[in-house]
């Protein structure tokens, strides 16, 4: 196949604001190495990791909710503005949700994967170790990743999708539902299970929302009012506004109890002792995010007395992916594409993203 030496891509230069962020259309198209795959990108999805490598906000300088501003707070020998902790190199090409076609292979693929749709594993892993979560790196942090006209992985973090779905459509799963899926299994959720997810209108809240679902629980779900009707097509037990000043008042009202199973969180902020004081005794906490603010306060005697479990999310083993594949041939889960943008465009969706009025995902479209 005659592949061109040049693409369109956006090279994010640095931390920093929306400036930091460049497009090019000579960058050159990078070459397959051995174990790895070149995929001509279709679309690629947008998520908060690209918003907080790019500002910074993961470091522990950072104490604020997330807006996209957080580099103003990050000085110049801060070491750990990325996801895990370590400085990154630039330039770098963000975005992790990459669908799009294999167009070539390296010598030790299997080129019966030229020519076929696949969707990204957004998790680099050792693959002589592959559940070690300390030889992890993330695909458009630790290595540039889709928003470009080509990208290269291990041919190990690709899977074919059979899938009547728009590659803009497809671009919305593979972060925020493997996100998702990671934090119900963390929290082992079941049938029976009753979980609040807050921010619900989002990528993860609303993967969260199917998965636990798909999972036989019943779901209550916390978001902006403007959001409810959007939320409400997913079919939650109920939808609350995002922080009802009588959470237990509210929950007995809408289901019937004042207490949950499980509470998901992808919020933190100011809201955090209220959605741990709704738990029952025994209950589960699970949380990948905290857009609303990442410092918050807990009262130890509600975590010991009443036996609460607490369980952090990021790194994900491999099966989750697979499995997730899996759910979108079989329709168990749907999309939802709230918007897309070219990729000329990607500050603009950024702004978007950030400004959260949205429900579901965004993704950049390039073919």
């Amino acid at each position: 196949m005659n592949l061109p030496k040049k693409m369109r891509a956006y090279v994010l230069t640095g931390h920093g604001g929306l400036e930091v962020l460049e497009y090019h259309t000579d960058w050159p198209v990078p070459v397959p190495g051995p174990l790895e795959v070149l995929v001509k990108v279709g679309a690629c999805g947008m998520n908060n990791t690209d918003i907080n490598t790019r500002s910074g906000w993961y470091s522990k300088a950072v104490a604020e909710a997330t807006t996209g501003d957080a580099h103003s707070k990050v000085a110049e020998e801060q070491k750990d503005p990325s996801w895990g902790g370590k400085a990154i190199s630039f330039p770098r090409i963000q975005g992790a949700d990459a669908v799009g076609l294999v167009v070539d292979v390296g010598g030790h693929v299997d080129a019966k994967l030229v020519g076929q749709r696949v969707m990204i594993d957004c998790w680099l892993r050792d693959w002589d170790d592959p559940l070690n979560k300390a030889k992890t790196g993330y695909f458009g942090s630790e290595c540039d990743g889709g928003f470009a006209d080509y990208t290269v992985v291990d041919h190990r973090n690709v899977c074919p999708v059979n899938s009547p779905l728009s590659d803009a459509e497809l671009a919305t799963f593979s972060c925020s539902y493997s996100t998702a899926e990671g934090m119900l299994s963390r929290a082992q959720v079941t049938e029976g299970d009753t979980v609040l997810i807050t921010g619900a209108s989002g990528g993860v809240g609303s993967a969260l929302i199917q998965l636990s679902h798909r999972r036989g629980a019943r779901t209550v779900c916390l978001a902006s009012e403007a959001k409810h009707a959007d939320i409400a097509a997913l079919k939650p037990a109920a939808v609350l506004p995002r922080t009802p000043k009588d959470l237990c008042g509210s929950l007995r009202q809408a289901i019937g109890q004042d207490t949950v199973s499980v509470v998901a969180d992808i919020v933190g902020g100011d809201y955090f002792g209220t959605v741990i004081d709704v738990l029952e005794r025994g209950g589960r906490y699970t949380c990948s995010g905290a857009i609303a603010g990442p410092l918050v306060e807990l009262d130890l005697r509600t975590f010991y007395l009443r036996d609460l479990t607490f369980t952090g999310s990021t790194v994900l083993p491999p099966h989750v992916f697979v499995d997730l594949v899996g759910y979108i041939e079989s329709g168990d889960v749907r999309p939802l594409l709230a918007a897309s943008y070219p990729l000329e465009e990607l500050p603009e969706a950024q702004k978007a993203f950030v400004a959260k009025k949205h429900t579901g995902n965004i993704a950049i479209v390039l073919s």
